[in-house]
């Protein structure tokens, strides 16, 4: 089986999974599926990729991912990669398999002309206790910030029966809990023949995988949510109460030059309509510290928002600037100033999880096991019952306290462990 090193967001641990079906029974390479998200990945990229070389120096590998689509060139010079896969190609069963047998280094495509999602069946995740389905791929948005798009492409939706039909699969190979995935979750479905909000697919799954005991979104971007996504969040109980919201800032002239489609007070008002909908629903976002031109009232309103938006599970980025986009050219902020924002987020946002966290002592919850001993809640806090469970299993655990950033727990009553 071909090793496969994964790096980045859900999409790329889908993907992965699905390169593993093309490529097969070869066993002759090592791949690297990329991320481009921050310099830092791209970075760590390249690390891991000297790092196998040196380790095995007959080792044959082969770059994939949007780190490779946006900078191919970078990794064809490096003289330890024997091949850039383009990430519309790394998909297909054709590339793996002649893959080699030409002198081309390089094996890419204009990733703008992509217009489907063709992936292979996927039965399962290795080593993983939840499954996930890519439903969407690339973006139509241009934020001045992110080059993602010109490494996925413009934005596609995976056809409902398609999705449907890999989620019961999935389900019937015993996975109780799936995730659904894509570049810009929410901008799923208008490019259907019969367009198709992302609500109305989560309810129709709910509907037609009366089996599947959770679902679950990855990121989404709040100002694109749809109505019938927010009465399934009210109305549908395996739809998880947790969000992962695209936010980037908490300032308004922030936003609007990073070219986002919403204003803080949105952001406030979907999480406040949210929570009325399902109280007991938890936020996770993304918050860039230090974009080009932020001052520091215009950072004090990103960092207040995380009480304002009651954002439990921060993800707190330095500002990064990618070349070829608009934001590397703005004025920048001093890098050690960038530096302490971003550790002035990270540590607001870990005082707002260890509040979350402590406020669930005393309760029960249902969790699913994963492999080490952890757990996750429906809201996806980490949990580590005192007594060993096997991955992959559902069970109710009465939560005892807190260690660090882990719930403790035991078996509640009567529950089967």
């Amino acid at each position: 089986m071909t090793e496969i090193v994964t790096f980045g967001c859900r999409l790329n641990i889908h993907e992965s999974e699905a390169m593993k079906a093309a490529i097969g029974k070869r066993d002759d390479l090592t791949v690297i599926n990329s991320c481009a998200v921050t310099a830092e990945a791209a970075r760590q990229a390249r690390q891991a990729i000297r790092r196998l070389k040196r380790e095995n120096p007959e080792r044959r590998i082969a770059v994939t991912g949007c780190a490779a689509q946006t900078d191919a060139a970078r990794f064809i010079a490096m003289p330890e990669v024997a091949f850039v896969v383009g990430n519309a190609e790394k998909l297909k069963s054709q590339t793996w398999h002649t893959l080699g047998t030409t002198p081309d280094k390089l094996v890419t495509s204009d990733i703008m002309a992509a217009r489907d999602i063709a992936l292979p069946e996927i039965g399962g995740f290795e080593g993983r206790a939840r499954g996930f389905v890519q439903i969407q791929n690339g973006c139509d948005h241009r934020c001045t910030f992110c080059i993602i798009p010109f490494g996925r492409g413009n934005s596609r939706s995976l056809a409902p029966e398609t999705a449907i039909a890999q989620i019961r699969r999935l389900t019937e190979a015993g996975y109780k809990e799936i995730v659904l995935t894509g570049v810009d979750l929410t901008s799923y479905g208008p490019d259907l023949a019969e367009p198709l909000p992302l609500g109305a697919l989560v309810r129709r799954i709910l509907k037609e995988v009366p089996e599947l005991p959770r679902l679950r979104l990855s990121s989404i971007d709040s100002v694109e949510a749809d109505a019938d996504l927010l009465r399934a969040l009210a109305e549908e109980e395996r739809l998880m109460p947790h969000l992962h919201l695209s936010l980037q800032s908490g300032d308004d002239l922030i936003l609007k030059r990073m070219k986002r489609r919403h204003l803080r007070s949105d952001a406030i008002g979907f999480c406040a309509e949210a929570r009325r909908l399902r109280p007991d629903i938890t936020f996770g976002a993304d918050l860039i510290a230090g974009f080009p031109t932020e001052d520091e009232a215009m950072f004090a309103r990103s960092l207040d928002l995380i009480e304002a938006c009651g954002i439990t599970y921060l993800h707190a980025f330095p500002f990064s600037p990618r070349p070829g986009t608009p934001a590397a050219r703005m004025p920048p902020v001093d890098g050690v100033a960038i530096k302490k924002r971003a550790a002035r987020l990270r540590e607001a946002g870990e005082a707002a999880l260890t509040r979350f966290l402590d406020s669930e002592i005393g309760r029960k919850r249902m969790i699913l096991m994963e492999r080490g001993g952890i757990g996750r809640t429906t809201q996806f806090a980490p949990i580590r019952p005192e007594t060993a469970l096997p991955a992959g299993g559902l069970v109710e655990i009465e939560i005892t306290g807190r260690n660090g950033r882990e719930l403790t727990g035991r078996l509640a009553t009567g529950a089967a462990g």
